[in-house]
């Protein structure tokens, strides 16, 4: 017993001073001195006012008194002189954010007697491991599939990828030479990630590179300041000067007024003055001075990228810029794991072999910023040397990122041929699912909701009801107008085809499509209806003309009110005067109550393979669907904001044309006319909210 009083006492004054808690000792304790300790150390412990006289005789028993001979209780106080030094040099060569947590003990384990009797303190076990009172975990979360909508947990109640799970987190960098389709790869990759209600952003590094290499003077107005940047009285090479202080927001020395960038100027520009020079020159690999540069603006965009993944609302970041050589690759590589080693991070690499796509391309970035409203001889000739420069240097994916186990993704010809490497986790799967999808033909995709069904001229939600009289109008009409619209497109992309140039001329801003020297044939036509009624009886005509090809789809169903299925908003205002509340103040996460009842995630989610399957079809489409199905369509094509989705008006009678373009979309509205049994086309028309605030 006396033997167990003796151990109790020197465990809690152990406790006492690995717990952190030697200033509640006592008022006098003195900081550690220089002068050498007993074993030359250069360390002298702090000394405490303590009475020592209860312990004296207790901190050497007689070894009689051992359970086993040679072997003694821990001695307390050197051996806590030796402690307290190594606690102080572990904080003075480990900064906080690299030390790993541990679960705090009655005694270190590096104080324990292995003839201790005495028993620790009990241990409260948590309730949950990730609950405020817990002990820190050491190891990370799980990072397993997150669909919002889909799925549900304590730090994601509406399945986002929570902020705590970094390692779910992905940074894509794109990789490739100019005009082989990256930035058009980034923003449909961007469009679909953030549709399916993702945080995704692009950071362009060629954005920053036209302002950090621009003529002296230029200020960066909305450039994000970095926490990197240097004291106002530094000196900094021409380099770091322009990436630093002109990329950063901050005035250079000799600063003019103006706070827009000086506009290059391609056809004027001094082609030895690398602060002006943005053609071909500056992306020369020998170009040292154009070469720091560009480097050091790639990683102050990359510290952005990663700011919005760490510190902001980000899940998913994308730099979009060459990235060419295995340097550059694993310099950002390296960035990224200093910052935080769990992130994830995918290189999707877009090569070119089709000569056709490559012209497309090239097109494409003639009319960019670089070549805006330039001579487009000079400016195909410099692009040419700017592509022959980045070549000379270019290293692609391959070897070394296999051997370095990198998840990797190829795209060969947009789409034509995809290659993948090591992908781990749920975004890197969908991501690369949805590339292979791709293509650049062109086609026109038509969306409008069913023709007016009894339970529309009632006022009811849901339900399965047959058309109207004025639905089955609706349904000729509606065939009768695609018909008519259908032939007239094929001679209108007969006569661009006909009519383009390359390079293009003063004037001709129309990308021409990746097939300009195939033929054009009359494409077929899928119609694309609900399981519903009113949805099926709406492309009624279709079904009767061989011309098209119709198919019910259930995954296009409208949207199950559950509970309040055949009511009328009137009624749950009256009947369920919280839900109706509940879902007026957030309808993108109202979930309808009671069996089956459903919400616009579920929409989304239910819709992804079909967005999927109109990417990859070469054919016209025409889908006859509902208010929240069409809804959630047209915000993946229009790139609408999350908080739109759920109020966009898609009155009946409306009918939405899309066509894909190499740039992005063309986009066309048309209003039913009964009157003139046709429709209508609205110049300028933009989406907008529904004025029906319960619809």
């Amino acid at each position: 017993v006396d033997f167990g009083r003796k151990q109790a006492k020197q465990s809690a004054l152990a406790k006492l001073a690995m717990g952190g808690s030697r200033a509640s000792l006592s008022p006098s304790q003195t900081p550690l001195s220089s002068s050498p300790d007993l074993n030359g150390n250069g360390l002298k412990a702090p000394s405490y006012d303590l009475d020592y006289s209860s312990l004296k005789n207790d901190v050497q028993p007689p070894p009689s008194s051992h359970p086993q001979d040679g072997l003694l209780p821990p001695p307390a106080v050197p051996v806590m002189q030796h402690a307290l030094r190594s606690m102080n040099d572990i904080s003075a060569t480990y900064p906080l954010r690299d030390r790993v947590p541990f679960a705090a003990s009655d005694t270190p384990p590096n104080l324990r007697s292995v003839v201790s009797t005495a028993p620790n303190s009990p241990r409260v076990v948590p309730k949950r491991q990730n609950s405020a009172s817990a002990t820190p975990r050491v190891r990370g979360h799980a990072t397993t599939l997150n669909v919002p909508g889909m799925t549900r947990s304590r730090a994601s109640p509406d399945g986002r990828i929570p902020d705590r799970d970094v390692a779910a987190k992905m940074v894509i960098i794109m990789v490739g030479l100019p005009a082989r389709g990256k930035s058009y790869i980034t923003k449909k990759l961007q469009r679909y990630l953030s549709w399916m209600q993702h945080n995704s952003r692009i950071f362009n590094v060629g954005n920053r590179r036209r302002v950090a290499a621009g003529a002296p003077g230029t200020y960066h107005h909305n450039g994000v300041k970095s926490v990197y940047s240097p004291p106002s009285n530094t000196t900094l090479d021409p380099p770091s000067a322009a990436a630093e202080i002109l990329l950063n927001g901050n005035p250079a020395p000799n600063a003019q007024s103006s706070s827009e960038p000086v506009e290059f100027d391609l056809n004027g520009a001094d082609p030895h003055d690398p602060n002006v020079d943005q053609s071909a020159n500056f992306f020369d690999p020998n170009n040292e001075t154009a070469s720091k540069i560009r480097e050091q603006v790639a990683l102050d965009t990359l510290d952005e990228l990663l700011d919005y993944l760490l510190h902001g609302k980000g899940s998913v970041g994308i730099l979009d810029a060459t990235n060419s050589t295995i340097h550059r690759r694993q310099l950002l590589v390296d960035r990224i794991k200093a910052r935080d080693d769990r992130l994830g991070i995918l290189f999707i690499e877009s090569i070119c072999h089709d000569k056709d796509l490559l012209e497309a391309n090239m097109r494409l970035k003639l009319s960019g910023p670089d070549y805006k409203d330039k001579d487009p001889i000079k400016s195909l000739e410099d692009f040419k040397k700017r592509v022959e420069a980045y070549a000379s240097a270019y290293e692609p994916i391959g070897q070394y990122e296999e051997d370095h186990d990198m998840q990797y993704i190829q795209m060969i010809d947009v789409g034509r041929k995809v290659i993948q490497h090591r992908l781990r986790g749920f975004l890197s799967g969908g991501i690369s699912s949805y590339l292979t999808t791709f293509n650049l033909a062109a086609r026109q995709i038509w969306l409008t909701r069913h023709g007016q069904s009894v339970d529309n001229s009632l006022g009811r939600l849901g339900g399965d009801s047959e058309l109207t009289p004025q639905g089955q109008q609706y349904a000729l009409d509606l065939h009768d107008f695609i018909t008519m619209k259908r032939k007239a497109w094929l001679i209108d992309q007969t006569d661009k085809i006909a009519q383009s140039s390359f390079p293009p001329l003063p004037g001709d801003h129309t990308p021409p499509y990746p097939e300009v020297n195939q033929e054009l044939d009359d494409k077929n036509f899928c119609v694309w209806t609900s399981m519903l009624k009113r949805s099926v009886q709406t492309a009624d005509y279709f079904e009767a003309d061989e011309e098209y090809d119709v198919k019910n789809w259930e995954m296009l169903n409208e949207l199950n009110a559950g509970l309040f299925e055949g009511m009328t908003y009137e009624q749950i205002a009256r009947d369920y005067p919280g839900e109706y509340e509940k879902r007026s103040k957030d309808k993108l996460h109202y979930v309808y109550p009671g069996v089956g009842g459903e919400g616009y995630l579920q929409i989304i989610a239910r819709l992804r393979d079909m967005v999927r399957e109109i990417e990859r079809i070469t054919d016209h489409i025409l889908i006859v669907g509902h208010r929240s199905v069409c809804r959630v369509l047209m915000a993946y094509f229009m790139e609408l904001q999350r908080e739109d989705i759920a109020d966009l008006d898609v009155p009946l009678g409306m009918l939405y044309a899309i066509e894909p373009k190499p740039y992005g979309i063309d986009f066309h509205a048309y209003r039913y006319n009964p009157e003139r049994r046709s429709f209508d086309e609205l110049p300028n028309y933009k989406p907008r909210k529904t004025l029906d605030r319960s619809a």
